[in-house]
């Protein structure tokens, strides 16, 4: 189908004592042999992966990809527009891995092979401008902290309404139209404090990654995460120096920029010396947890990174395996939890967030069909592949509406905001709040 060419010469990898195989990755890293031979194409697969899903296309499954994966590492197919397009057009939502009987660790193998295309690949000078501008800002705190001005002008002016009620969008590109429908209800900044105290007796010193959008856009949510770990025992270290951890770009092959952010992150968490990691965006928790695999071949970072892994939880982790010190006030109301993918594919986070839910007195929990398929957020996906991740929210959406529920729960800023917008297309305001912010409420006793 992806006949070899000269262009996948042009990628070869030599050895002195071995003739060249031809190959179209490089040396450093390529895809997994060993783990691309574990798919026996079963197809389990199939029915969780949200782009067959949509299309119905065996190249854009994950069994499919692994093929093609084969195919290019024995010079049987090149990097060419339509073989990258199938990598592209992936969310790395890792469902797979979870329906996968054979314990193939597609993750692996997806972001070695995004890290040769974007070494190899030549993009278009759009696309390399879009993807800088992305990296560049969604990367960097004080950048987005810049941006919330303008954006807080926008949406108080009334320009947005305007824009939105005219068309006038309409008139600009794609791309620019997704990240403007994406784009948060800003409010007033709440700042966690460097050092949070312990309530009471002190149980644990936890550290807390703020994240980036998280940080900026989504404030409220860091601060309902040091106010419920203190109400429960915990000091909560948050320095206020700390980098973006670079998931974002680890799961666009990224690389070095990547390698480059999980160092500086473990300098600071090494300085701040905790108990463990707490993080609540469930793509950075993904990603933290796996810095011994990222910097496995930096000496002066391999153990440091394996030990600093080791010490990452999710929120809901940590608060489900300390016995609950506060108490609980009742939230009379109907929530709809989704399952972000990188907590529960990635990560294995999953009844956690529903026992947080389910401790909470009067709250009625209801469960989302097709959990187990993505919203279409996925990290920068919805900003690069804005048609795909849109019909994925449109049908996230279209199975919310029938639950009647007033506020949907989760455990990614990502999945926040695209739920939030993919509710909006389809006409309802139904709120979409992270799950700390339900059990803050409900320590605090006071509404949402």
């Amino acid at each position: 189908m992806f006949p070899c060419s000269s262009q996948s010469r042009a990628f070869m990898t030599t050895s002195p004592d071995t003739a060249p195989t031809p190959t179209a990755f490089d040396s450093h890293h390529p895809p997994s042999k060993q783990i691309i031979e574990t798919c026996v194409h079963c197809g389990f697969c199939l029915p969780v992966c949200p782009t067959y899903v949509l299309w119905n296309e065996e190249m854009d499954s994950p069994r499919g990809r692994i093929y093609l994966m084969k195919l290019a590492s024995e010079g049987a197919a090149t990097m060419n527009p339509q073989w990258v397009s199938h990598f592209d057009s992936c969310l790395g939502c890792m469902a797979c891995m979870t329906a996968c009987p054979s314990g193939v660790d597609y993750g692996k193998l997806i972001e070695a092979t995004r890290a040769q295309i974007e070494r190899h690949h030549p993009r278009s000078l759009g696309e390399r401008l879009h993807r800088h501008f992305l990296f560049a800002v969604f990367t960097r705190p004080e950048r987005l902290r810049l941006l919330r001005w303008p954006l807080l002008a926008y949406q108080k002016s009334g320009l947005q309404s305007l824009a939105r009620g005219t068309g006038l969008l309409k008139l600009f590109p794609k791309r620019l139209q997704s990240m403007e429908s994406l784009m948060p209800k800003l409010t007033q900044h709440e700042h966690v404090p460097e050092i949070t105290p312990a309530q009471g007796t002190q149980r644990r010193r936890l550290g807390l990654l703020l994240g980036c959008v998280q940080r900026e856009f989504f404030p409220r949510v860091n601060a309902a995460t040091a106010r419920v770990l203190s109400a429960e025992g915990c000091e909560v270290v948050a320095p206020q120096d700390q980098p973006c951890c670079g998931a974002l770009m680890v799961h666009a092959g990224e690389e070095e920029g990547a390698l480059a952010l999980a160092r500086k992150t473990i300098d600071t968490f090494e300085r701040a010396s905790v108990d463990a990691i707490v993080t609540n965006a469930a793509g950075c928790g993904s990603n933290v947890k796996e810095y011994g695999h990222l910097l496995r071949d930096d000496p002066d970072y391999a153990d440091r990174a394996k030990a600093f892994a080791a010490k990452c939880k999710d929120i809901s982790e940590v608060l489900t395996e300390l016995p609950p010190r506060a108490t609980r006030n009742p939230l009379k109301i109907r929530v709809a939890f989704h399952d972000s993918c990188h907590l529960q594919h990635a990560q294995g986070v999953r009844s956690q967030p529903r026992e947080l839910l389910a401790n909470i007195p009067g709250i009625e929990l209801t469960e989302i069909p097709e959990s187990a398929i993505c919203c279409g957020s996925a990290g920068i996906y919805n900003l690069v592949q804005p048609d795909a991740a849109n019909a994925l929210g449109d049908r996230k959406a279209q199975l919310i509406t029938p639950l009647h529920a007033e506020v949907v729960a989760t455990g990614n800023p990502g999945c926040l905001l695209q739920l939030q917008s993919s509710l909006a297309r389809q006409g309802h305001s139904i709120p979409v709040v992270h799950t700390i912010q339900l059990v803050d409420a409900s320590i605090r006793g006071k509404p949402l």
